[in-house]
């Protein structure tokens, strides 16, 4: 099994940024890929950013330009990087771990097994 927790969601102004962490326990060596997702009230979780095994990176065309996903391997954390937030933003962020690799696309959610219990972010205008 695989652990996940979020922290760092938060409210903030647009323009405004925050960074999210993600930090993984468990049977880690199993991941093949680590997955930022949203989900806003009323609609479908949707894939933020991916990063897999071999460094591979992938962003959803919303974000693009806006976000950086990257890892600290030492300290087994995910992290989401977000830039120039806007209201749209607002949503529930989960992170999640795949068996299959990225590749550097976005990966159905229904292809990550595990899933940590989100952080809200809330952008005002």
């Amino acid at each position: 099994q695989v652990q996940l927790v979020e922290s760092g969601g938060g409210s903030v102004q647009a323009g405004g940024s925050l960074r999210l962490s993600c930090g993984a326990s468990g049977y880690i060596d199993i991941i093949a890929c680590m997955g930022w997702f949203r989900q806003a009230p009323g609609k479908e979780r949707a894939g933020v950013a991916t990063l897999d095994k071999f460094g591979s990176i992938g962003y959803a065309h919303s974000v693009k330009g806006r976000v950086t996903i990257s890892e600290d391997n030492a300290k087994k954390t995910l992290y989401l990087q977000r830039n120039s937030l806007k209201p749209e933003d607002t949503a529930m962020y989960y992170c999640a771990a795949s068996r299959i690799y990225c590749g550097g696309g976005l990966l159905p959610a229904a292809n990550f097994a595990y899933w940590g219990q989100g952080t809200q972010v809330t952008v005002s205008s």
